[in-house]
């Protein structure tokens, strides 16, 4: 047999290849596992979401090919929303485009603009397609550190000037994963004036924006002036709706780079399941009470954890989005061998740090995937674990 592509030995074995492992280990030794380490909604979209997708596929005539463009139905409840939402005005038949899932855009922009050397400014601790889409690409990786004491912001001041002229493209990622920090305007105002003075492409991956807590209200880069002339800004409605296993997003924004990835998608496949597309539509025009749900369900499990775990000693920062926790390693352990020692002892499973780069040491990311009851176990636990760690 021939051997696998270079382009798979660029990527490498993950951590979170390691920690599959140890799972399937400890599942075949019969260790009763908690799993806080996928990034998926474990919750369903709401029965009215659920019933267009099921009427939708009972029909006959909904079989056939999508366009890589989807709908005309999908695309304009995708302009509408974000200038309800956020006050931003879209073309729709230009500045729109779905996606299976925002990862798929994610990992395709760097197919349509990254040749082989050419550099990228990824997020580090970052979600890891930016790197592995990148890699895959041929591209090459300039790490932007995202530190504790900048609030898990890029410091543009520090980032080598010769290098941004040679990169790209940038990401950014806000509610951020695996951080969960998030952004304001002004910094996104800044971001846009540094794409202009480097001639970059700014990629936002805003997956979040629809999960925060407390009444807070994430902003969109394309609400910056001058965003849309430098960037675009991918949407997941797999997460915002728990339409995960559907895979819905899109992405808005410069009308140049959208033509040019539904150029190399309608190349690579066709577009998504046009009931799917209909149960978007749906949720995007109807679901703000399903998203209201959400964000009270997920912050009740913030609460959970965060409280559960002070009790132990274990001090976290409270994040006001995403669906994740990024705690700093409670013991003097590096991020992996706590991960390891937890789910061993525990049956506890989160994601090291380093998982998402090297400034993610320190740290381990818990996703606040499971309901109220296994969580209220899992805090347990790590009660337990911690007590038995102190002792010794």
């Amino acid at each position: 047999m021939p051997i696998p592509s270079i382009r798979l030995e660029s990527l490498g074995a993950s951590v979170f290849t390691e920690m599959d492992n140890l799972k399937r280990e400890l599942e075949k030794d019969g260790k009763s596992l908690i799993n806080l380490s996928i990034g998926s909604p474990d919750r369903a979209p709401s029965p009215e979401i659920r019933n267009v997708l099921s009427q939708g596929v009972l029909e006959e005539d909904q079989y056939g090919y999508t366009l890589t463009r989807g709908t005309e139905e999908f695309r304009r409840v995708c302009a509408q929303w974000y200038q309800d939402r956020f006050g931003v005005i879209l073309n729709p038949e230009t500045e729109v485009l779905p996606l299976m899932g925002s990862q798929d855009g994610l990992a395709h922009i760097f197919l349509a603009y990254i040749d082989q050397g050419d550099l990228a400014l990824i997020p580090d601790p970052g979600y890891p397609i930016y790197t592995a889409g990148l890699m895959l690409a041929g591209g090459k990786k300039i790490a932007i550190p995202l530190l504790e004491e900048n609030g898990f912001l890029p410091d543009l001041k520090q980032i080598d000037p010769e290098l941004a002229y040679k990169a790209k493209i940038m990401f950014l990622n806000y509610p951020n994963n695996p951080t969960a920090a998030v952004a304001n305007l002004p910094f996104f105002e800044e971001v846009v004036e540094f794409a202009e003075k480097y001639d970059l492409l700014i990629c936002h991956d805003a997956a979040y924006s629809e999960l925060a807590f407390g009444g807070f209200k994430p902003v969109s880069f394309l609400q910056a002036q001058g965003a849309k002339e430098v960037g675009i800004e991918f949407h997941s409605v797999s997460k915002t709706y728990n339409l995960a296993g559907a895979r819905l997003g899109f992405v808005v924004g410069n009308e140049s780079v959208i033509g040019t990835l539904s150029q190399l998608k309608s190349n690579i496949d066709y577009g998504v399941f046009a009931p799917v597309l209909a149960a978007g539509a749906y949720a995007l025009c109807n679901g703000q009470g399903s998203i209201v749900e959400n964000q009270k369900a997920y912050e009740r499990r913030r609460d959970i954890l965060i409280e559960g775990c002070a009790s132990a000693g274990w001090k976290m920062p409270i994040p006001q989005g995403s669906m994740f926790i990024w705690a700093p390693v409670p013991t003097k352990q590096d991020s992996v061998s706590f991960a390891m020692d937890l789910a061993r002892d525990a049956g506890v499973i989160v994601v090291p740090g380093v998982a998402f780069g090297e400034h993610g040491e320190g740290f381990v990311r818990i996703a606040m995937v499971q309901d109220e009851e296994v969580l209220q176990e899992a805090v347990l636990r790590i009660q337990q674990f911690l007590n038995r760690k102190i002792k010794l």
